[in-house]
């Protein structure tokens, strides 16, 4: 993680369970947008239940931050959108907890969608990465 990054929630906000409500960064740095990432295989198949695309994703977004010389702790900000969330949230934050660094989490949105742009597609997440110059 740079350095001149610094996570905080403060006081006057409910303690958020798994995100951090404020990341900063102050400084030079490089910012890396990841598109959102889909449950899908190399070969462009769909992982099976819930689970397995939640994996596959945050598979995905590992990747993706390896291709910039990045890890899960230079990960600043993520945003998730889950097909019926009442019944895969818990599913989604277990996957989560296995990637991000849960002492510092990052700044994160969770949202229920009916649907993504698959039709078989039912989790979805993108990240924003900051990175010393």
């Amino acid at each position: 993680m740079a350095s001149n990054t610094r996570f905080m929630n403060p006081p006057a906000i409910a303690k958020p369970g798994g995100y951090t409500h404020v990341v900063e960064i102050t400084g030079p740095a490089r910012i890396v947008y990841i598109a959102g990432q889909l449950g899908l295989k190399p070969d462009g198949s769909i992982a099976g239940d819930f689970r397995a695309q939640a994996v596959q994703a945050f598979e995905n977004l590992k990747a993706a931050l390896a291709a910039v010389g990045a890890g899960w702790d230079d990960v600043v900000k993520l945003n998730n959108y889950l097909v019926d969330i009442k019944t895969n949230l818990s599913i989604y934050r277990e996957v989560r907890d296995k990637y991000v660094n849960t002492a510092q989490p990052p700044a994160s949105t969770t949202v229920g969608v009916p649907a993504l742009a698959r039709p078989d597609a039912l989790f979805e997440a993108e990240a924003i990465v900051m990175l010393a110059k």
